[in-house]
């Protein structure tokens, strides 16, 4: 007897939420949302938020065409070293093997955009001369990339000064012992470069002890034209 009712009463629930749903339907409702209600004690789920897309490097936006996606980071203090990333790619990073104490330089193709060399100069007990001689023979429309590491002004002298500012840097003539800088110009720049940061070392303002903040740049590159021949 008992499981005669029991049985009636199972009978009834189903056909009344089959007629729910048919009617549902026909107004044009959402089944499946009315499904997920009835089996959750009539909650609706909550609608999980949409992830904010990531384009190359990170970037928040895609860059135009004809344009180089790219991401410099300084290094932090002398423990985490710094990183270059192109179109997606990881040029310098300490996950490479690839990072030095000093600046880190990056030469790209500035029409191509096809990658050069990679070479990082320690500018606390390295040799500046080295940096003169990377640096002097560049030719027109040639990208380059920089990210500092720890110390990257001790050996930099007047010339190594001078060849950064004809790259497009405003920050190189004052930078000094354990500053962070980050920077993108290219051989033959008219103007100066917009891809520039540089955080002072400062006792008062530090965010490691000796050392300035980390910082972050990224940003798109238009390539070049060919040169016509």
């Amino acid at each position: 007897m008992r499981f005669a009712v029991a049985m009636r009463a199972v009978a009834f629930i189903l056909l009344l939420g089959f007629t729910w749903l048919l009617a549902n339907s026909m107004l044009g409702g959402d089944g499946n949302s009315m499904i997920r209600t009835l089996f959750s004690g009539g909650q609706e789920e909550a609608t999980p938020e949409p992830r904010p897309r990531k384009y190359k490097c990170g970037l928040s936006a895609p860059c135009p065409p004809k344009h180089l996606a790219f991401r410099l980071t300084s290094g932090a203090a002398n423990v985490i070293g710094p990183k270059i990333c192109l179109e997606d790619k990881i040029l310098v990073s300490s996950a490479k093997n690839n990072v030095g104490r000093g600046l880190n330089i990056a030469l790209v193709n500035g029409v191509s955009g096809d990658v050069l060399e990679i070479r990082a100069f320690d500018m606390w007990v390295g040799e500046v001369a080295e940096l003169l001689k990377f640096l002097r023979p560049l030719h027109e429309g040639t990208l380059v990339f920089v990210a500092s590491f720890d110390d990257p002004a001790t050996k930099i002298n007047d010339e190594a000064r001078r060849l950064f500012e004809e790259l497009g840097s405003t920050a190189a003539k004052e930078l000094s012992f354990r500053d962070s800088w980050v920077f993108v110009g290219a051989k033959g720049i008219e103007n100066k470069s917009p891809f520039e940061q540089r955080m002072k070392n400062s006792k008062s303002n530090n965010k490691y002890e000796g050392w300035p903040e980390s910082l972050e740049m990224d940003g798109c590159i238009p390539l070049r034209a060919p040169l016509e021949t």
